[in-house]
């Protein structure tokens, strides 16, 4: 009684208020949902490294039909591998490329494997997320407003399937490869998807923390801020998509110059913008810089607010600039040039965390 008269009616109303905020956390159990999430992050951060080799491998139109069910299950018999072989023979890039080069069915196999092995990927994740998604929706363990964003990633994941087979199609017909606009297209959609399930992920693990139902806003500062790492992405799609990083091996000049010799401007500066390998490859070098102070800004105002998120970023940021360097150095080797994919997917995880960490002090 006595600790009662000593307690301020301020105090009592406000712990109140605490202990309710805190049941309401607990009895929304958010918790499970937000591991799921990270699961599920975790699924579409291997698709991405999965699909870079399939890019650099140049497999991806190896399979040239779309079958969601059927296609789960690969050739089995010798018939079976004939008869994908023959279809992929009536492609340009066979045609064009591989059958002159005297590709042979065990080489055909090969590639065949991976992009499998992506789409198979593809098909797992929809069920790791749609499967959950539904126990947590009978079991009501969605905490409320949450639902909307939750079938929003869903249907972005449906869409990335239909994207994957519309960049496939550009390159079966009249050219040997995918257009280099729908493989950034597919790309950044895939780099969407992970940061909305990290940051969806991040909201409801805050939310079991500390009870309170306030999601992190994305501030104008750190849109800005994910607005110049978008760029230096979809320009990295393009380079991959156009084989760009293979017009130069030198670092930090273009075969001895600044800006490289060979860039065509003869159809005007917007199209060598969007199609040149020479000048793609330039500002994809030079525009990561702008990228690292954008980046390096973000890392130092999250740092006394979460420490572990600014050196997630500044770790990932560096690893990502010296494998950049080798890649190019290397002549595009498939091992670097696939963990400098991996890294900057990394990369993309650590900014959201940097940037949620800043939404959070904003809500």
């Amino acid at each position: 009684m006595a600790l009662q008269i000593g307690l301020s009616p301020a105090i009592m109303e406000s712990a109140v208020a605490s202990s309710s905020a805190v049941e309401v956390g607990r009895t929304s159990r958010p918790l499970a949902p937000a591991a799921w999430l990270f699961a599920v992050a975790a699924i579409v951060f291997l698709m991405l490294v999965v699909g870079g080799i399939t890019r650099l491998t140049e497999s991806g139109l190896s399979i040239t039909e779309w079958k969601p069910v059927s296609g789960a299950v690969p050739p089995l018999t010798q018939a079976d591998w004939q008869h994908a072989f023959a279809l992929y023979q009536a492609t340009p890039e066979y045609q064009q490329v591989n059958g002159p080069a005297g590709m042979t069915l065990t080489q055909f196999k090969f590639i065949y494997f991976w992009e499998w092995v992506h789409r198979l990927i593809g098909r797992l994740i929809g069920l790791a997320f749609a499967l959950p998604l539904l126990w947590f929706a009978v079991k009501r363990r969605i905490p409320k407003s949450y639902g909307w964003r939750l079938v929003a990633l869903l249907a972005l994941g449906a869409a990335q399937g239909a994207l994957g087979w519309y960049m496939v199609q550009s390159g079966l017909v009249n050219r040997t490869d995918v257009s280099h606009f729908r493989l950034s297209a597919h790309l950044l959609l895939a780099l969407f998807i992970m940061a909305g399930l990290i940051w969806t992920a991040l909201d409801l693990r805050q939310m079991a923390k500390t009870g309170e139902r306030r999601p992190a806003r994305l501030t104008s500062a750190s849109a800005a801020v994910a607005s110049i790492l978008a760029v230096q992405l979809l320009l990295g799609a393009w380079v991959a998509g156009l084989d760009a990083g293979q017009v130069a091996s030198t670092w930090p000049l273009m075969n001895e110059h600044l800006l490289p010799e060979g860039i065509d401007w003869s159809h005007g500066a917007g199209y060598a913008l969007t199609h040149d390998p020479y000048l793609i490859h330039f500002l994809h070098r030079w525009w990561a810089w702008v990228a690292v102070a954008a980046l390096v800004v973000l890392a130092r105002r999250v740092k006394p607010i979460n420490r572990r998120a600014s050196i997630a970023i500044h770790a990932a940021l560096g690893a990502q600039i010296l494998l950049g360097i080798a890649t190019v150095m290397s002549g595009v080797a498939i091992g670097l040039a696939v963990l400098h994919q991996a890294i900057g997917a990394l990369l993309v995880a650590a900014v959201t965390w940097g940037i949620h960490v800043a939404g959070r002090r904003s809500a």
